[in-house]
């Protein structure tokens, strides 16, 4: 698997036995979008950069790859408290994310993650729902998700940042997506690539597959909860074919 050396049956075990379970009963894979169905980190970041700049906040481009999970209230919020000491009001995050989303609009469609139609061809065969946890509103990629990924996200399957009141490292997005297909915690399989979605799905009781698709170190996604921390989404494919 690509350099990707893991024991998946020890890696169950260690989830079944944290978690007081007997067996594994998956009713669902649950997927994040950034970074594990499109390689759009680098231009989220860029977006994110360019609303900085213009908004006077201070800011580095890669410190958003930190932030990745968040909702864009809860990212603006941060940015504004540490700039001018104090919350950012509705007003200022609604503008300050349309035009974030503006921005991202304006770059080059990002391209599908290698491997990631093959992951979620994948669970298809396995006759499980797939169902998307995104903490992103964006709906340049919201709506291209029928057509890279037919039938694999009905929108009844989704779960954005316009659906939850916490996004991650709150366990409520996983746990949201649980529900749309009648499953509680411990009851599916998360696949995120940020720490902090890799939290929230650990948080939800899922069995978490961590994805360094980013500028992630090594074995920073174990330390935020992952069950099992990768180097692709190919390889996901691979594990994935042995879970289900």
């Amino acid at each position: 698997m690509n350099g990707c050396s893991i024991n998946i049956e020890d890696a169950l075990r260690a989830y079944l036995g944290r978690n007081m379970l007997e067996r594994p009963a998956f009713k669902a894979v649950l997927f994040d979008m950034d970074g594990v169905l499109y390689d759009s980190m680098p231009r989220h970041a860029k977006a994110w950069k360019s609303v900085c700049d213009e908004a006077g906040i201070e800011a580095v481009t890669e410190e958003f790859f930190a932030y990745e999970g968040r909702t864009g209230a809860s990212t603006i919020d941060l940015l504004v408290r540490r700039q001018f000491g104090r919350p950012a009001t509705e007003e200022e995050a609604r503008r300050l994310y349309r035009r974030k989303t503006e921005f991202f609009a304006e770059m080059p469609p990002a391209p599908v993650m290698p491997g990631a139609q093959r992951t979620v061809a994948v669970v298809a065969e396995s006759g499980l729902p797939s169902v998307l946890v995104t903490g992103s509103g964006q709906g340049t990629l919201l709506e291209r998700l029928d057509t890279d990924y037919p039938g694999a996200f009905p929108k009844w399957r989704r779960v954005t940042a316009y659906d939850v009141r916490h996004g991650k490292p709150d366990p409520e997005p996983y746990l949201v997506g649980l529900a749309k297909v009648g499953a509680g915690p411990f009851a599916g399989i998360g696949i995120d690539n940020a720490p902090l979605g890799v939290e929230s799905s650990s948080r939800a009781g899922l069995f978490t597959i961590g994805v360094r698709t980013g500028p992630i170190p090594a074995g920073a996604l174990m330390e935020a909860g992952a069950d099992i921390e990768i180097n692709s989404m190919e390889d996901c494919a691979d594990i994935l074919k042995m879970l289900l």
